[in-house]
């Protein structure tokens, strides 16, 4: 299941979701807004999705890394809307027979989210200027998708 949505992610009831006798490992990760960028301080982050879009794209994701991965439960959540310091912008988690194909699935996920989901961010800085960020081109995660 792929979702977004503009509440705040509750993981306790994300978590259970994951909860099968047949996992032998569970992997979760969380995205979490952070005060600074490529040197700027940053003040508050202000997503934006196509939903039917990013919800069609995002499921394909996963079911990918079922498929590559042989994940058996796999979940991911993006939050919209503007965040603050330390709010949980996306949250992941996998379950899986083994770890390794759990930690990969979970890296897969957030990794080809990044790079392949319509979802905008806007940074908005501590002097007041704010600014488009792109976030498929960004980081270690862009470089990995484009070498999967």
């Amino acid at each position: 299941m792929f979702k977004i949505v503009s509440e705040p992610i509750e993981i306790e009831s994300l978590k259970m979701t994951l909860e099968d006798a047949q996992a032998g490992a569970c992997v979760t990760f969380e995205g979490w807004v952070r005060n600074h960028n490529e040197g700027k301080p940053v003040q508050a982050l202000d997503y934006q999705a196509y939903a039917t879009l990013a919800e069609t794209e995002g499921n394909r994701i996963l079911a990918e890394a079922r498929e590559r991965f042989s994940l058996q439960t796999i979940v991911c959540v993006h939050c919209t809307g503007v965040l603050q310091i330390g709010d949980l912008a996306v949250w992941v988690g996998v379950t899986a027979a083994h770890r390794g194909g759990a930690f990969d699935g979970c890296r897969y996920v957030i990794d080809e989210v990044k790079a392949r989901v319509p979802i905008w961010k806007k940074e908005h800085y501590a002097d007041g200027a704010s600014e488009w960020i792109n976030c498929a081109t960004r980081g270690a995660g862009a470089e990995i998708s484009k070498k999967l």
